[in-house]
């Protein structure tokens, strides 16, 4: 394993990480639905599962006994 030469201090290893921030996600508005959804992941609407705009996972339709 990698050892340093030297000791890197506080204010340069902070200086490295200033990049290393949490973003906020990507929303987008979909088409067919219209739910609020993150982009590049499927989404569950009413039961059904949806990605890109299509069906991926239909919801169970329970049927009535009588």
């Amino acid at each position: 394993m990698a050892h340093p030469k030297s000791r890197v201090s506080k204010s340069k290893k902070n200086k490295r990480r200033t990049h290393h921030k949490a973003e906020m996600p990507q929303l987008t508005v979909c088409k067919t639905t219209g739910e609020t959804h993150v982009m590049h992941r499927a989404y569950w609407h009413e039961g059904s599962m949806y990605y890109n705009g299509k069906m991926v996972v239909q919801a169970k339709v329970e049927e009535e006994t009588e």
